[in-house]
């Protein structure tokens, strides 16, 4: 299992450098560099004080939402609300010292919350943001100057029941995102000029709340995405459907895919389950294993070595990523986010606001520390809860709750 983390380490370090102006410890985007949640970096604290970690900064004017960070260049992204608008909020990384911001339209209205979902994308020159309204802009990052703009309605979308929650792709030349609806779910941008590549026309499900993943199977560039009811492969060359498969979500489809070589995992709340499928050499779709194993509802699943772990309603669990068999599951710890460092699992209780260090391990659950975000937010809707997921980037692992944004030192001295 160390050899196989070891060699996950290396192959996104090299992800990570391989995008101009990134640093190897950067985040560029949801989930990171490749979208795991699975940080490459090392050195890091392997237990926590009393308390918790030292904390570096906190921020406390980035207004409502549930958008999460993108973090290159010592800059930090995320998206908020301000004077009435959804906002680019943009801070020094290492301080909290807010550098600009760049409005982004209307606050998306919802009982569950107001303001944006998603988390920018960022390519050290341009930063993209889809706000919770089907709003995406393309900023420049050196001064926060609109670049270009335009509506997921525009592109034939409607806003989802708890609004548009995706997290914009940057792949290479293009960016994308999932509009949903009759003229084609995804769609690609130029990232420069803001003109649309294509159009996924042969698959038009409405959006729901997860985003796409770029993947090489059978040596075709492809973005893998899943709606409400199927998970799907769209060719990165002119959007055209080359496979698809059924998946029995309901109410809100949200944690992102995983991809490994040929093989996509699943899992959605709601009493859904996990299911996994394997890709053949003719685009055929194999069903490897569909279960309830795992019914993850938005804290997302890490994969580490051959072992999944995540929230699995009502239990936190270790799945075994090839037979889909569980491994442990752990009560006592409530429902949240996850994300991976160091060979350890950084779980967020999104409830109270607990943050616990565990040993990724599929021996059980072995929790080392844990402390309580203090302060917390007065402006959280009474139906929501700390839903942005942890990020460890550079050292730091950031956290969020609406208006207040917290930075801690977790890197071993």
């Amino acid at each position: 299992m160390n050899h196989c983390i070891k060699s996950l380490a290396v192959l996104l370090t090299l992800t990570s450098l391989s995008t101009p102006g990134l640093r190897a410890g950067d985040w560029p985007q949801w989930r990171g560099p490749d979208r795991s949640d699975v940080s490459t970096e090392t050195g890091l604290l392997k237990s926590w004080p009393e308390g918790g970690p030292k904390r570096v900064w906190l921020f406390e004017n980035a207004g409502s939402g549930y958008s999460g960070p993108a973090i290159v260049n010592g800059k930090f992204y995320t998206i908020g609300t301000r004077d009435g608008n959804e906002i680019l909020l943009v801070l020094d990384a290492n301080t909290g010292k807010e550098l600009w911001t760049a409005k982004m339209g209307a606050i998306l209205d919802n009982d569950w919350g107001n303001g944006p979902r998603g988390t920018p994308a960022v390519d050290g020159e341009r930063a993209y943001a889809l706000s919770g309204t089907g709003n995406l802009v393309c900023v420049n990052v050196a001064d926060g100057k609109v670049l270009w703009q335009t509506t997921m309605k525009s592109l034939g979308g409607s806003i989802p029941k708890w609004g548009y929650a995706e997290s914009v792709l940057l792949d290479g030349p293009l960016v994308l995102c999932t509009p949903g609806g009759s003229k084609g779910a995804l769609v690609a941008f130029d990232k420069v000029t803001g003109k649309v590549k294509w159009q996924s026309k042969e698959f038009t499900d409405p959006a729901h709340y997860s985003s796409i993943v770029p993947a090489k199977i059978n040596n075709t560039a492809q973005y893998v995405q899943r709606t409400e009811k199927s998970i799907v492969g769209i060719a990165a060359s002119d959007g055209k459907l080359l496979w698809q498969t059924d998946f029995p979500g309901r109410t809100a489809v949200i944690p992102t895919p995983i991809v490994r070589g040929n093989e996509i995992y699943v899992t959605a709340g709601y009493g859904s389950g996990c299911k996994m499928v394997r890709i053949g050499a003719d685009n055929k779709v194999e069903v490897v294993y569909e279960n309830k194993v795992i019914k993850n509802h938005h804290g997302g699943v890490v994969l580490v070595g051959d072992y999944l772990y995540g929230h699995g309603d009502p239990t936190w669990v270790c799945q075994n990523f090839k037979t889909g068999a569980e491994v442990w599951s752990q009560r006592g710890f409530g429902k949240g986010a996850v994300g991976y460092a160091d060979g350890m699992l950084y779980c967020l209780d999104e409830g109270p606001g607990v943050v616990a260090l565990v040993e990724a391990s599929p021996k059980g659950w072995k929790e080392v520390s844990r402390f309580k975000l203090d302060p917390q937010t007065q402006i959280r809707s009474s139906k929501g809860h700390i839903w942005t997921h942890p990020v460890i980037s550079n050292g730091k692992l950031y956290l969020r709750d609406q208006d207040l944004i917290y930075c801690y030192d977790v890197k071993a001295k």
